[in-house]
Parts: structure tokens; sequence; C-alpha cells
């Protein structure tokens, strides 16, 4: 957005959820544009308004408490952040007189769901974790407010997102780093399960195209690559791309994972015009080499 002349405001509390520094080392490009700033602040703060004395055109809400499972140990700070944190900032938004609100929900809303590919009109949505309980809920506060306060909302159901800076607790990452460590990596069942996996840069493409969307007032839409893979296959793209074999230790597999997700993106093609162009393979490759990079760095 930067690149495209926007002026950008960006709200992060730098949760210790993982390592503060690597998210600090992400946003440090930008802090010397002049159009960027930086509020460390916290999306529940009700002394927010007074942090926020700007003109904003649009909210891009991805602010949350990121994880199925650690979501099952501590449900309410979920809440807190996700369903209270969402509600604050529609309040802000209608306060404000913005009238352009997009939102990052997820895939785990479908959660065991069968009927697939999953499509946003399929009204049988199954959560099996407080985490996708609250992505529902905030869709939901986005109706309420779409509908009361003229505020267009665009729910974005992200597909497992992958590539440049994803979170390390995610299985791409800590699988990558732990097999060029040589050290073993935790396989939860058989590998059959399956994910859709969208490349970030595809994913940004589909949040600007919502930015940009004004043909109704409420939209949910998915944005995957409407192609699945299984979590054995994943693993063996990831010791194909970094040239090194898996030690793999299996466990059962855990409360909360879905066994599969995959998108129908029909929605998503018709009214952002979004097109994922990255193969799973070249956002590994894309992966490889900002992981690398950013060793590197780390080590000078």
């Amino acid at each position: 957005m930067l690149s495209q002349g926007w002026k950008v405001t960006v709200v992060d509390s730098f949760d210790p959820y993982y390592d503060p520094a690597i998210k600090r080392a992400n946003v440090a490009p930008n802090l010397d544009n002049s159009n960027y700033r930086l509020v460390e602040a916290d999306i529940q703060d009700p002394n927010l308004p007074n942090l926020l004395k700007d003109h904003y055109d649009v909210i891009v809400h991805l602010a949350a408490r990121a994880g199925v499972r650690p979501s099952i140990k501590d449900p309410v700070a979920y809440s807190d952040t996700n369903v209270k944190g969402t509600q604050n900032l529609l309040e802000f938004a209608r306060d404000r007189g913005i009238t352009q609100f997009v939102f990052a929900s997820s895939s785990s809303v479908y959660g065991i769901n069968p009927n697939v590919p999953w499509h946003e009109d399929d009204k049988v949505l199954q959560p099996i974790s407080p985490y996708a309980s609250t992505k529902v809920s905030g869709e939901l506060l986005g109706h309420v407010y779409s509908h009361l306060y003229g505020i267009r909302f665009i729910a974005l159901r992200f597909f497992t997102v992958f590539g440049p800076r994803q979170r390390p607790d995610l299985a791409i990452n800590k699988f990558a780093r732990l097999i060029t460590q040589g050290e073993p990596i935790t396989m939860f069942g058989d590998g059959s399960t399956r994910r859709d996996y969208t490349f970030v840069g595809d994913i940004v493409q589909g949040i600007l195209g919502a930015v940009a969307y004004d043909k109704s007032m409420f939209e949910v839409i998915n944005l995957g690559n409407c192609r699945t893979i299984s979590l054995s296959q994943m693993i063996a793209s990831i010791e194909q791309v970094f040239g090194q074999k898996a030690t793999i230790e299996q466990l059962p597999e855990q409360p909360g994972d879905v066994p599969q997700t995959f998108a129908d993106i029909s929605r998503a093609q018709s009214l952002l015009g979004y097109h994922p162009e990255t193969s799973f393979e070249e956002g590994l490759e894309a992966f490889k080499k900002w992981m690398f990079a950013r060793m590197q760095t780390a080590q000078k």
C-alpha cells in the first residue's frame, strides 16, 4: 500500500505470542517512510481513539490472537482480543465515519464441514476451536454494524497463508528450520490431513481487492488457492526444496485440528478479480530465500 501511495497507520501491541523482535524486524524497513506510522497499542484499548487522530478511509483489521491449539488452553483471552477487540474497532469506525472495513477471518470457521470445496453460502459452519468461534463472531458483528451503521464490511476467510514472514509456530516455517538444523519434526496424525495453502502475495492481492470493493455492503469471501495438499506431501515438498530429508516423529492428532481445508474461490474471482498465481512449490522457494536471508542477517 505504501508503494501505491497510501498513508498507512499500523496498530500493533507486539504481543509475545512469538518473539516480538521478529515483528519489529518485519516493520523496520518502513519506519523511515513519511507515509508510515506505527502505533504501539492493543486493539482492546478504550483509549485507542485518542491515539489515532488522523482521517482514515479504510480499516484493514488483521489483528488477532492466532492459533487453534493455544485457543483451547486460553479461550477467554482469545474472545477478549478477537471479539471485543473487533467490536472496539467497529465502534471506532462508526464514531469516525469510516465506511470501509476489511476483516481477516479464517477457513477454520468451516470446521469439520465435509462438503468440500467450501463455499461461502454453505450455512453448515462447524467450528471446533475457540479461535474459530471468535472468527465467526467477528463476521456476525460486521454484519450488525454494516446493517445498522452503513459500514461496508468485507470478511476474508484466509486459507493457510504461507510464505516470507510466516509465523514461526506454523508448520512450514517450523519444519523448514528443524529440517535444515537436522532436528526431528513432529507429525500429528498419519499425514493425511489436507490444507489449501495460499501464498501470502496472493492473499495481499485479495486484501487490496477488498479495499477497493464497492458493489455491496456486506460480503464473506474465501481467499484460498483452490488446491489441497496433504501433510505428507507438504513435508516431502519441503525436503525437496531444501534438499534435506526429515526425521519424523509421529504423534496422535491434536484437538481442534480439522481434517481438511479446501476453498471455493469463485466468489473472490468474481467480486475481487482474485486469481492466485503462486504454486505451492514456488511459494516454498520464496520462503526458502527469505528464511536464509534472515538467517544471514541475524549472523552479522
